[in-house]
């Protein structure tokens, strides 16, 4: 019972549904004289139809888990790493394939910098690149290749298409997936 109705129309065939219900216990007719018996008529198809809303909720809920599992199996299970940082560069989600490019754990790297992740050489660049498009909100992709660190301080190399995302700046998100980028072959075939 997942049926998507307006919630006049979904009211109204939950009421048809559990007075069908209680008539099965309660089916002699009543007339204008039998209040009492009326009231707690209506009182049996009331309860009926909170049990049935009650359960539609259950399904609900139990179908958004479902979502909500499989959304995770996919992020963090992704064959690129999915990194999410804030306004002020911190990391606020990074994925398992993130993880493994950084080889870092998931407890390190939330709510680190980014920029500690960013080779020396390329700080200022990578600066340049956040204060830009954090500052723009136009929410178009835009790529920078760029050398990063992993724990060992051994650099590897990395393609990194970003958006910015929210709706007001103080909301604001970088979303990156990062890939990388094993020879300069493949920096060459990117560049193209």
């Amino acid at each position: 019972m997942n049926p998507k109705w307006d919630g006049i129309e979904r009211r109204q065939n939950l009421r048809t549904e559990a007075e069908t219900l209680v008539a099965r216990f309660y089916p002699e007719q009543l007339d204008n004289h039998e209040l009492p018996e009326k009231l707690l008529h209506e009182l049996m198809v009331h309860k009926v139809e909170l049990e049935l809303q009650n359960e539609e909720l259950r399904l609900n809920y139990i179908s958004m888990q479902e979502m909500r599992d499989r959304y995770l199996d996919l992020y963090d299970f992704a064959p690129v790493g999915y990194i999410t940082l804030n306004l002020n560069g911190l990391i606020s989600e990074i994925n398992l394939t993130g993880l493994a490019l950084f080889d870092f754990d998931r407890t390190q790297m939330l709510n680190s910098k980014f920029t500690n992740r960013v080779a020396n050489e390329e700080q200022d660049r990578w600066y340049l690149f956040f204060s830009k498009i954090m500052a723009s909100a136009t929410g178009e992709k835009q790529y920078l290749d760029l050398t990063l660190r992993r724990a060992d301080e051994s650099t590897f190399y990395t393609r990194l298409e970003c958006l910015r995302w929210g709706t007001s700046d103080s909301q604001a998100v970088l979303r990156i997936a990062l890939t990388e980028i094993n020879t300069l072959e493949t920096v060459v075939k990117v560049a193209v």
